[in-house]
């Protein structure tokens, strides 16, 4: 999942994710409280947004760039839909009311940029390997969450597992990515997540972001490489969101977050990374928006 990074959608999408959850009721407002919450649990919402992100030039780079990056989550006869960047996605499964197992399963669909923009890649070894087409990657994901696990009656954990493929032939191969989310209200104004991932890339996707040919080599100056498939890199992430007028559940909010993920195996080895760029990837983002 990439805008040139598959990270950025999701630290997008984790903090709109807020106004789908309950009212965050503290444990001394009472039941009447309380009922409010489980109320405001069924409303139908949308939340907009759009944020400034500082991330790496490619999925590898050393080297960093800002960029702009929209998102907008919404609720609609209880099925819920994310657009966060470059990925979107639908949840098939209804929510029910309350604190409660969610079962979540529906399509996904990411649109890869990945090193399709010489122009956003400082590192001139990197620019002479060429631009890469836009990969288009279609799947689907199930999952499980529950409200109510550790802090409060209204905190959330979810596990998912997604896969998708490329479609346009540009790597021609697929991704899978496991999830786990964790989130938690302070107050009807303030809520905090944190989130791991990881991906395990099929031999295309090695073959077309992480080899480097011979001909790329003498281009390039970076040792011929083969990069096979397997585990591509792990991410670590929190977020934080803060309603500036009204509540989670309406206004405007502010929204601020970031994520540490590492390359590894063979895709952490080649010397698109390990020569031209670095394993250790940042991600930072700030951002606004508002809860309809």
């Amino acid at each position: 999942m990439r805008l040139t990074t598959f990270i950025v959608p999701a630290l997008l999408a984790a903090s709109p994710a807020f106004a789908q959850q309950q009212a965050p009721v503290p444990p001394d407002t009472g039941a009447a409280a309380a009922a409010v919450a489980d109320d405001e649990f069924n409303r139908e919402t949308i939340t907009v947004g759009a944020g400034g992100v500082y991330l790496p030039d490619y999925e590898g780079s050393n080297n960093y760039r800002f960029t702009a990056a929209p998102a907008a989550i919404g609720t609609f006869r209880g099925f819920n839909f994310t657009l966060a960047g470059n990925r979107l996605s639908v949840d098939l499964i209804p929510d029910g009311g309350g604190p409660t197992l969610d079962f979540q399963a529906g399509p996904i669909a990411v649109v890869n940029f990945n090193r399709t923009s010489l122009g956003s890649i400082d590192d001139r070894r990197v620019r002479a390997l060429g631009e890469l087409d836009t990969a288009i990657e279609v799947g689907g994901y199930i999952g499980v969450g529950k409200t109510g696990v550790i802090t409060s009656p209204y905190d959330r954990l979810s596990v998912s597992l997604s896969y998708r493929h490329d479609v346009t032939d540009t790597h021609d191969s697929g991704i899978w990515q496991p999830t786990v989310n964790y989130l938690t209200p302070l107050s009807r104004k303030a809520a905090v997540a944190v989130f791991a991932s990881a991906e395990r890339a099929g031999r295309g996707y090695a073959r077309t972001y992480f080899s480097v040919t011979p001909a790329g080599s003498l281009a390039s100056g970076l040792p011929t490489y083969n990069a096979r498939a397997g585990w591509k890199n792990y991410t670590l992430g929190a977020v934080g969101t803060y309603s500036l007028t009204g509540d989670l559940l309406h206004g405007f909010k502010v929204v601020a977050g970031g994520t540490y993920g590492r390359l590894l195996n063979d895709f952490g080895d080649s010397p698109i990374v390990s020569v031209a760029g670095r394993r250790s990837q940042w991600l930072g983002a700030v951002g606004l928006a508002y809860t309809f």
